[in-house]
């Protein structure tokens, strides 16, 4: 860029907005971009404070902030995210435009936050989000950059593709088995049910029933069977998770045959949260926690289920930085740092 007095400016084109307060004390744009200086404006840029104007340089290799945002949004998202066409001030906005979780390629993201003048702010990953909630905010620093910068940033985003994506819930076919003598008796009023059947429709559940079992491993594995042969998906077990001798319910996943990816995670309320593969449907031991408090490590794991994310004993292993919720008067999650991890 090259810098003009404004009385030397006439007849050149800006290269960056000005902004100005009017006359009712509002701040805004008052020069386009591309704007051609006139005689007439010179009273009105002097009244804003500029006594110097910029225009562009002849082969000054250098990229206006708007043209290498847009540069890097184009590439950057993924899936189901969208941004604003025209940046203001070198900003873009990017929002989800389903339901679903928010996946960063973090080793991309950082690698992009390192190349000179990009900046890419966005809220954690694995964040369940709603259709047009802002995830990530992009900004050039300076009014310009150089263009090898723009190509190194948007390299990074091609190469390591999609940095930034939106999954959405699938209707996973879900099946819910209660157990408990007491409940099954009647004896004791099922708190459950109502509880899970909330959680559930959050993510568009196909619900194919709750089935109540007494505390017989046979009757729970016949529920977990029935569940299996309908086709579900997901089938999650309640009750019976703490470490008394009678507990049955982790001895009846086991017992299925399916793949334990573990049993109690480093998160508090649920620690007692257990999850495993048996082929193509995912069995979850639901902590007792759930029924009072409203979040859990239960909530944590159910939108990477839906979103048909697998998690594996590393990343469990990672959700203890962060896995202690204060159980806040009014709870905001996921607007916290509860179960973010490392």
């Amino acid at each position: 860029m090259k810098k003009l007095k404004v009385e030397q400016a006439v007849g050149q084109a800006l290269c960056h907005d000005l902004t100005g307060v009017d006359e009712h004390g509002v701040k805004g744009v008052m020069f386009q971009r591309g704007h051609i200086v006139t005689a007439s404006d010179i009273p009105t840029l002097l009244k804003i404070g500029k006594s110097h104007i910029f225009i562009w340089e002849a082969d000054a290799d250098e990229v206006h902030e708007d043209d290498a945002a847009c540069a890097l949004a184009e590439v950057i998202v993924g899936d189901n995210l969208t941004f604003n066409a025209k940046p203001s001030e070198g900003k873009i906005t990017i929002k989800a435009e389903v339901d679903g979780l928010f996946v960063i390629n973090r080793d991309a993201l950082r690698a992009i936050n390192s190349v000179d003048d990009y900046t890419a702010a966005c809220i954690p990953s694995l964040t369940p989000v709603n259709k047009g909630q802002k995830v990530c905010g992009l900004r050039i620093v300076p009014l310009v950059t150089k263009q090898q910068n723009v190509d190194k940033a948007v390299g990074i985003a091609k190469e390591n593709a999609p940095v930034l994506s939106v999954l959405p819930y699938k209707p996973l076919k879900t099946g819910v088995v209660i157990t408990g003598s007491e409940v099954f008796l009647g004896r004791v009023e099922d708190r459950f049910e109502p509880v899970l059947t909330k959680k559930l429709a959050r993510y568009g559940a196909n619900m194919l029933g709750f089935t109540k079992c007494p505390d017989e491993l046979d009757k729970i594995q016949d529920a977990i069977q029935a569940f299996i042969q309908k086709g579900a998906e997901l089938i999650l077990l309640t009750g019976g998770m703490s470490v008394d001798p009678d507990d049955l319910t982790p001895t009846a996943i086991r017992q299925t045959g399916a793949d334990i990816v573990m049993q109690g995670v480093p998160v508090q309320p649920g620690n007692m949260l257990m999850l495993g593969y048996l082929g193509g449907t995912a069995l979850v031991g639901v902590p007792g926690a759930s029924m009072s408090s409203p979040t859990t490590s239960l909530d944590l794991f159910l939108p990477r289920i839906f979103a048909g994310q697998t998690a594996s004993p590393d990343d469990i292993a990672g959700l203890g930085e962060g896995g202690l919720c204060m159980n806040c008067d009014v709870c905001r999650y996921p607007i916290c740092y509860f179960g973010r991890g490392r």
